[in-house]
């Protein structure tokens, strides 16, 4: 692996946190790392709704199968898509918009010392159903996946999943 792409192969579903708080301005710092996403024709549209509260946090734990994590972070983030704002008020547009500004939000978490994990919402009605009543969402927000954010209390080694067979030149 290049050095130079270390802070790529450094990003790592983290899933446990230590208890320690993340500053203001950190939170502040992923949310202009994930603002700064592409987004097709610039639209921009996506919301993220930053979780602090422990209660919310466990809420948002028990909607999601796999978040159980959120329960010992310190913060999360829930990343929306407002369908009215995405190029040509299309899912799609507004799903890779959204998925753009999460991965930069996972990439910028390390460098700031943080580990974070992502979780799936869309398409999965029940959790879509789940993070609209808890966070009363309009009908043109659509919640698309949620972050677990914390200090790491594991280490895990830079990792590429680099597969030729998925690799085609010029054809198939």
């Amino acid at each position: 692996m290049d050095i130079r792409l270390d802070f790529i192969f450094r990003r790592r579903s983290i899933r446990q946190y230590r208890e320690k708080e993340i500053a203001s301005s950190i939170i502040k710092e992923l949310l202009e790392a994930g603002m700064s996403a592409p987004s097709a024709m610039a639209k921009d549209p996506w919301h993220f709704i930053v979780i602090r509260n422990k209660e919310t946090l466990k809420l948002v734990a028990a909607v999601l199968p796999n978040g159980k994590m959120l329960e010992k972070s310190d913060a999360g983030f829930v990343i929306c898509g407002d369908i009215s704002k995405a190029h040509g008020n299309e899912l799609s547009y507004m799903l890779q918009d959204c998925s753009a500004a999460i991965e930069n939000i996972l990439l910028a978490a390390p460098a700031l010392g943080l580990g974070a994990c992502w979780l799936g919402v869309h398409p999965r009605q029940e959790r879509i159903d789940g993070i609209r009543k808890i966070f009363g969402l309009p009908d043109n927000i659509i919640p698309v996946a949620a972050i677990a954010l914390g200090y790491p209390d594991e280490e895990k080694a830079p990792s590429s999943r680099y597969a030729e067979a998925s690799v085609h030149y010029e054809k198939w």
